[in-house]
């Protein structure tokens, strides 16, 4: 086992929901931590560029502000930087010299990549190639973040690291090419890696507009939740604190090298129970099911018997644990911004109906 006191590891893509929440517990545990973000896909710049009608903008910046606010009292270090550009992202990383490079940049949503392949590719595929080019050499442990939709459909609802992968649709696609390239470097130049496979996340200072974000948010404001299916499509549903444990302990112990995990809670649960869950904080939700999208793959559970076995990872986030203080936590979030005059007319925002997909 190492000790996490005094490592420097590095977060690509790390002002994003995972990264800074990642960041914050890395520092917490004595890492010397540094986050490198174009503040581009989903963040800052996107939200507050005019050029395009984006929903609940106000909020999401409040939401981002906090994010930054966080990384600084942390006093963790963020560097703006686009890293498609190769050049500028090796002369950063050569200045920090991590240790760990945790590789997290990507466009994050499956709905977006299908509609814009080739931004998917610019900002998900183009940065990890030139981030390994960067940690070949370079870098002890280099870690990327996949996703349980490199699976595609799951055989009887269930997979294991093992599972073939038959990905549906642009993301999953992307994602496992992602996967190869980060193996391919391991054959070529030794560098040590391991690939990390989350499902269905959700948690605190989230914009990326996941199923459970959205129906607390419509519920809140009185608005129709709208599901995409029967509502008995299962999700292994991932709190983000539990997500953040098992890098920890990837990064912490070397038998994570050269591995792929799942890191999930280890249990499906249907979107029905999320929303009876959320039904017994707004008992007058109302609930509708709309046609499911045809590239929604059908999931399950993700198992995490092996990160268990190789590296002790342990969730302790059960749907009922963590969704309910997601919930507690909007709560606050809409009761402060009652007092705040320049986020009322966000909070008039809500007036169309959602369609709630599965996210990644």
């Amino acid at each position: 086992m190492k000790t996490l006191k005094g490592m420097r590891i590095t977060l690509i893509g790390g002002a994003g929901f995972i990264g800074h929440n990642l960041a914050l517990h890395l520092k917490r545990a004595g890492a010397e931590v540094a986050v490198i973000d174009s503040l581009h896909i989903n963040n800052f710049l996107a939200f507050s560029s005019t050029a395009t009608n984006i929903q609940n903008r106000e909020l999401y910046l409040k939401i981002l502000t906090q994010r930054f606010d966080l990384l600084q009292s942390a006093g963790i270090p963020l560097y703006i930087q686009d890293c498609r550009d190769y050049h500028p992202l090796g002369r950063l990383l050569e200045s920090i010299k991590p240790q760990t490079v945790v590789h997290l940049a990507a466009v994050a949503h499956a709905n977006i990549s299908n509609k814009d392949p080739y931004s998917t590719f610019d900002h998900s595929l183009r940065t990890l190639e030139n981030a390994l080019d960067y940690a070949r050499g370079s870098v002890q442990h280099f870690i990327f973040f996949s996703s349980s939709m490199i699976y595609g459909n799951f055989p009887d609802g269930f997979v294991t690291e093992e599972t073939p992968c038959k990905p549906i649709g642009i993301y999953g696609a992307l994602k496992l090419a992602g996967e190869q390239m980060v193996i391919a470097y391991n054959q070529v130049f030794g560098l040590p890696y391991t690939i990390i496979r989350p499902s269905a996340l959700y948690g605190e200072r989230c914009v990326s507009r996941r199923v459970g974000q959205i129906f607390i948010e419509n519920a809140i404001q009185g608005m129709e939740i709208s599901i995409a299916g029967n509502g008995d499509d299962r999700l292994d549903f991932t709190y983000i604190e539990d997500l953040c444990e098992g890098v920890m302990r990837v990064i912490e112990n070397e038998n994570s090298y050269n591995q792929i995990f799942n890191i999930t809670y280890g249990e499906s649960r249907s979107l029905n129970d999320m929303v009876a869950i959320l039904k017994e904080h707004f008992p007058d939700a109302n609930v509708t099911y709309l046609p499911k999208d045809r590239l929604t793959p059908s999931r399950g559970t993700l198992c995490v018997d092996k990160a268990r076995m190789m590296i002790g990872y342990e969730p302790r986030w059960p749907l009922e644990r963590g969704f309910v203080k997601y919930i507690e936590w909007y709560k606050k979030l809409f009761n402060r911004s009652k007092s705040a005059p320049y986020l009322q007319p966000v909070i008039n925002m809500y007036s169309s109906q959602q369609q709630i997909t599965a996210g990644a």
